[in-house]
């Protein structure tokens, strides 16, 4: 359980923390708050459920005085970096709300060191407009981890969040903040933007589309940003967004030798495979070179995922491609025995598949 995220939450890690609250708050009780902490469920929660179950604990056994609470663990934010301290963040989500001035100011400082994307989500949903008034401000930052939250924040189907279903309606309020951040110069913030592009892509693709219509060629960080915001579009082969990024629509490729390493395999191993690609065409093709696999899920259904291998200008030749893909279970991932796909696909269509077997 170590390598996993929930794994992070160790008793060393808790004594750690323990320290770093005292140092600041000599009177914190830390054997309360570990009985706390330790209760019968503590074993069966995910990450998730562990963050908020740390938050509560910490409602406990901080003052009972929300804004002093808030002070303590604004100051020993910086001491608190990564991803095991989204409690800091998330207890402003549970028990800020009511307090806009103190909360937002402690979603400032704990997004610096962890991250808030989750914990605006319930101030954007109480107040939209007052809310998204304030990532506007923040979009203009001068600390690209506030900036980037601007844009995280607002995603529309932010992974391990519930999905903003107002924006994936309309989602015309997170534009402003997306245009301001368009030519930010942090990649951290670039990568956000651009995420934030693909979540509206799949419920307004027009309206994308139009976006990278506007922003293409402003600089090379713009085209960057939409070219990674369209790449639901590009997978699925849309045809203006694969002209608007050079793509060939209609690619004169062909796939031979399709082979893999095994058609059985247990959940754990890794699948081995090889394909060629055969370009046809004397005049150079701009090619989007992916593989897929249709991953059985647990109700027996399967679902896509594709992984980009290349993407260059071809001229006619032959190349041969070997890759391998892990079927070891994530935090992201859990696999399912079964019968699963393996196709490849060039500039959005599938040109040759193969199967096989997944068992525990």
């Amino acid at each position: 359980m170590a390598d996993t995220f929930e794994g992070k939450y160790t008793t060393d890690f808790f004594h750690q923390f323990i320290n770093i609250v005292q140092a600041e708050y000599p009177a914190f009780d830390s054997h309360k708050f570990m009985n706390l902490i330790h209760d019968d469920d503590w074993e069966m929660k995910k990450f998730k459920q562990r963050i908020r179950h740390i938050s509560t604990s910490l409602r406990t056994t901080l003052p009972t005085s929300y804004c002093k609470a808030l002070s303590i663990l604004i100051k020993i934010a910086p001491a608190c970096k990564g991803v095991e301290y989204l409690f800091l963040p998330d207890f402003v989500e549970v028990y800020g709300l009511d307090d806009w001035q103190a909360s937002i100011h402690g979603l400032e400082v704990f997004t610096e060191f962890s991250s808030a994307e989750f914990a605006v989500r319930p101030f954007i949903l109480k107040d939209p407009q007052k809310m998204m008034a304030q990532m506007l401000e923040w979009a203009s930052h001068a600390n690209p981890h506030i900036r980037r939250l601007a844009s995280e924040g607002c995603r529309p189907r932010l992974p391990w969040a519930s999905a903003l279903e107002i924006y994936k309606l309309d989602p015309s309020p997170i534009l402003p903040i997306l245009n301001l951040l368009k030519q930010d110069p942090s990649v951290y913030v670039q990568k956000s933007v651009a995420n934030n592009l693909n979540d509206i892509a799949k419920d307004h693709p027009e309206l994308v589309k139009r976006l990278a219509h506007e922003w293409h060629g402003e600089s090379s960080i713009t085209d960057w940003i939409i070219k990674h915001g369209c790449r639901g579009l590009l997978r699925k082969g849309d045809a203006e967004v694969l002209f608007l990024f050079g793509f060939d629509i209609s690619p004169d490729v062909t796939i031979h030798e399709l082979a893999l390493g095994k058609v059985r395999l247990a959940i754990g191993q890794t699948l081995d495979f090889a394909f060629t690609v055969q370009t046809n065409s004397t005049a150079p093709q701009k090619l989007r070179i992916e593989y897929a696999i249709d991953f059985v899920k647990a109700n027996g259904a399967t679902s896509r995922k594709l992984f980009k291998i290349t993407e260059r200008t071809f001229e006619k030749e032959s190349h041969r491609y070997t890759r391998n893909h892990h079927f070891k279970d994530l935090t992201t991932r859990k696999h399912y025995p079964g019968q699963h796909k393996l196709a490849v696909i060039i500039n959005g269509k599938e040109l040759a598949t193969t199967e096989f077997c997944v068992e525990r």
